[in-house]
């Protein structure tokens, strides 16, 4: 028994801390979990703070390495874009706020790709007690049991969950595949419409069924210019080049 004891002892301090198996990943469709942790922006709630905007809640392994000090400059660097887009940003890691703070302040001391150095704007999550990282699955156990592997939760206006995507902690994250993961849904939602493989903005779109009738394509002939098929299978709507994207 004494063995077992220290067995488990062990375990904890030189592997981390264990969590038990069946941690569930909030999916597409879903309301987004909410929780409240101190942040470098003071006390938040996710994502019920960000109110009707959309939120992407990004997870990191570890503060001052090098991948995850990429990501968030690319991130600082794009704001705008996702400003534009309504969109705001969340990002956690099981490092706490001293550490946070400090790598905020050298991140900002930085001059990445020679664009010289960028605010972080959105807020880093103390997540040292693992609320957020249990609630959405950040932590898998055979990679990790006390650091986040690279997840991406999309969560809309209405905060159900619209896209998920994780990374392994080697691999930096496509910052501009987000984004357009973000510009496709909003045109969905918008435009009731479906996006094709390698869609980005402007570029045309699918529509789920015959776009109209014989009798409307009778009274409207324009409608034909609008419209064209690839097979009897896909139907396309040609691009609005004036974008679509929903700013709520």
């Amino acid at each position: 028994m004494k063995k077992l004891i220290l067995s488990i002892v062990l375990s904890v301090l030189f592997v981390g801390i264990v969590f038990p198996q069946g941690i569930k990943i909030p999916l597409i469709g879903s309301k987004a979990p909410s929780f409240t942790e101190e942040t470098t922006n003071g006390q938040i709630t996710f994502p019920d703070d960000f109110g009707k905007k959309w939120k992407i809640l990004f997870s990191h392994p570890q503060d001052f390495t090098p991948v995850c000090s990429s990501e968030l400059l690319e991130l600082a660097y794009m704001q705008k874009e996702f400003d534009q887009l309504g969109v705001k940003l969340a990002v956690i890691s099981t490092s706490d706020l001293a550490l946070h703070k400090m790598w905020k302040a050298h991140l900002e001391s930085l001059d990445y790709k020679g664009r010289g150095p960028q605010k972080i704007q959105f807020p880093l999550f103390d997540d040292h007690q693992y609320v957020a990282s249990k609630l959405y699955g950040m932590l898998h156990e055979p990679e990790s049991t006390n650091m986040d592997i690279r997840g991406v939760f999309i969560i809309d206006s209405k905060n159900i969950v619209r896209a998920i995507n994780f990374y392994p902690m080697k691999v930096g994250r496509n910052i501009k595949e987000i984004v357009r993961i973000v510009e496709a849904l909003q045109t969905s939602d918008k435009a009731s419409v479906l996006t094709p493989a390698n869609w980005n903005p402007g570029e045309d779109v699918l529509v789920g069924h015959l776009p109209y009738t014989e009798k409307e394509l009778a009274d409207n002939p324009k409608l034909k210019n609008d419209y064209y098929s690839v097979g009897d299978r896909m139907w396309f709507k040609k691009g609005d080049k004036s974008g679509t994207a929903d700013k709520n």
